[in-house]
């Protein structure tokens, strides 16, 4: 069985240098990476001509927070970024605070008060804002938006300029995307030892997660879909388990993402549970592997997104049409370009070609047109000056359990 919870932490399972990372009390990028994002941010806003930013973030959500600060929103955040001055990051709740301290050194962590809103306009104000544009990265509130549309008559929503700049990952950032993949392997890895009839969805979820917790890794997501292979009813990982208990002859399909401080691996397997997989779960299967090598095989630096859409087209062949999306980029938000298939589109296929430093996910759902039986595989990529790597280790193919 896979080692979990204080055998666990014996192991190491990564290059050296990503394993001082994750083995490190409180992991950080280094200055010229924060320093790079700083750079990127300040260029932004001289095009903007703005001159006071506003980051938000609520409940571990908001990932500019991070992205700028280094600290991972726990509650409410809201950090002020103004050349010549010191970053500041106003946080809630009080006992919250010791730790920002601890772990975002670049910045000041204050505490909010009893309105993180109203501390944060007073710290605007006294650094002028009311006479120039305040522009906004993270989704405010209706009140939220309102106190500030109050006092500041020029906000500016960057939330589009952020997105264009989380789409190309520098080095380090891939470097923690592989630590977040890696975790999110041993998730596939524990589910191959432990599945087994009699457990519950729920359980699944204690197993991935006991995988991954004991090396800094939280949840970003784990999907879980069961059904009978002989006369299923589910074709699409669900977002909250069931009680739902497995019997020899299911089938289970999963999507993982195991966090590493804000940066997730993905990764999608099928499992057949004490049986082989039918012939309707294996031609399902084996559709959603094609796709995913044909897809793979295309990828580099200008490929388009209907070229993507154009490799899917195995599914239709086979009577098949998906649910989830087939691609989408991935880290710092579900970023573009997001792709469905012909049978089922995402809306307009974009109009823009991959680029190295991309990081995006290729997941062929394949199910069934009446939605009672599908399957999942895929994986996190990164795509390069040459062409695109996987930062995934997990076997390929429908497992066994």
């Amino acid at each position: 069985m896979l080692a979990t919870g204080s055998a666990a932490k014996r192991q190491n399972f990564l290059p050296e240098r990503l394993q001082k990372i994750v083995d490190a009390d409180v992991p950080r990028f280094s200055d010229g990476e924060m320093a790079r994002r700083r750079g990127a941010i300040e260029n932004l806003m001289n095009e903007k001509g703005i001159d006071h930013l506003l980051v938000y973030g609520l409940n571990r959500t908001g990932s500019a927070v991070f992205w700028l600060t280094g600290w991972p929103t726990s509650a409410e955040a809201l950090a002020i970024l103004t050349p010549g001055h010191k970053d500041v990051v106003f946080i809630q709740y009080y006992n919250h605070v010791p730790l920002a301290e601890r772990i975002a050194k670049r910045v000041e962590p204050k505490w909010g008060g009893p309105s993180t809103v109203e501390s944060a306009i007073d710290e605007l104000k006294a650094r002028g804002a009311k006479r120039g544009k305040v522009g906004v990265i993270g989704v405010l509130g209706f009140a939220q938006y309102g106190e500030f549309s109050a006092q500041f008559d020029k906000l500016v929503d960057l939330n589009g300029d952020y997105i264009r700049l989380r789409l190309i990952k520098s080095s380090e950032e891939v470097d923690w995307l592989r630590i977040g993949a890696a975790l999110s392997d041993r998730s596939i890895a524990a589910l191959q030892a432990e599945v087994r009839p009699g457990i519950t969805e729920r359980d699944l979820g204690d197993i991935v997660e006991r995988a991954y917790v004991p090396f800094g890794g939280k949840t970003l997501i784990h999907f879980f879909g069961t059904t009978s292979m002989r006369n299923p009813d589910c074709s699409v990982p669900a977002q909250i388990p069931s009680n739902r208990r497995i019997e020899a002859g299911d089938v289970v399909f999963t999507e993982i993402s195991a966090d590493f401080w804000e940066y997730p691996g993905q990764v999608l397997r099928t499992f057949a549970v004490a049986a082989e997989p039918t012939a309707l779960y294996r031609k399902l299967h084996d559709t959603a592997e094609e796709v995913f090598d044909a897809i793979f095989k295309i990828l580099k630096p200008g490929t388009m997104p209907a070229e993507v859409v154009d490799a899917s087209a195995p599914v239709e062949a086979a009577g098949f049409t998906i649910c989830d999306d087939l691609m989408h980029g991935h880290c710092g938000a579900y970023l573009p370009p997001i792709v469905g298939s012909k049978s089922r589109p995402a809306g307009t296929i974009p109009d823009m070609p991959l680029q190295a430093g991309m990081t995006i996910v290729i997941q062929p759902n394949v199910i069934t047109p009446d939605k009672r039986a599908g399957v999942q595989t895929g994986e996190l990529l990164h795509i390069t000056e040459t062409g695109v790597e996987r930062l995934h280790n997990a076997p390929p193919g429908f497992l066994r359990v």
